[in-house]
């Protein structure tokens, strides 16, 4: 018996990591066994944004319009997640960046079977770690560590195999209404934005109960 969740999410949000924490207790407190299947779909928060990235400092405090209140709000993130076990280090983040190689990658992994592993390592690399997942010797060593070969990674990110793949799976997304990360179907039910885990947990129940009785 096989549960599939589908995952719209981003790199450069937090809460996209904090529900991936969140599901992750969620799926360890369920009384049935079942194997959970984790499908990834690619959503850009910032699709104009350069290739490079842009300094993390000059683009939040363009867009929020001070630094301060940047910092504000990635002091309440902090809070809310702090039952989470996550230790976000917005200071060592240099660079806000572009996510769509994170993506391309993540489309990538999928074909080894190790989409939810990189999903799980670029989204800690990212907000845990500071790394700065625009760039390509970044990636590829974080694909190694979940056991993809990194010359062959470093060679996919250089070239232009599977954009065109990724931005049809955001058009998917588009289509289907989707218009804010994270967004978690499961089942029947869509739940959006960073739910508790008794949430997730009911919805995970209400699924499994009802492939049983499929």
């Amino acid at each position: 018996m096989t549960l599939m969740i589908e995952i719209t999410s981003d790199f450069i949000c937090p809460w996209c990591l904090v529900v991936d924490r969140r599901l992750n207790r969620a799926i360890e407190q369920l009384k049935t066994p079942v194997e959970i299947q984790r499908i990834w779909y690619p959503f850009e928060l910032n699709p104009t944004m350069p290739e490079a990235g842009m300094d993390r400092k000059t683009y939040r405090s363009n867009k929020f319009g001070s630094w301060e209140y940047s910092q504000k709000l990635d002091a309440q993130t902090m809070q809310a997640a702090m039952g989470d076990g996550i230790e976000f280090r917005y200071d060592l983040m240099q660079v806000t960046p572009n996510t769509l190689k994170a993506h391309r990658l993540t489309w990538k992994a999928c074909q080894f079977g190790k989409a939810t592993e990189m999903v799980e390592r670029i989204l800690n690399a990212y907000f845990t770690e500071g790394q700065d997942i625009t760039d390509i010797e970044t990636l590829a060593r974080l694909a190694a560590e979940v056991g993809m070969d990194a010359d062959q990674v470093r060679a996919f990110l250089t070239s232009t195999v599977g954009v065109a793949e990724v931005k049809e799976l955001e058009q998917q997304a588009a289509n289907r209404g989707i218009r804010s990360v994270p967004t978690i179907k499961i089942g029947r039910e869509t739940i959006v934005g960073a739910q508790s885990v008794d949430v997730f947990l009911t919805a995970l129940q209400t699924a499994v109960n009802e492939l049983k009785a499929a």
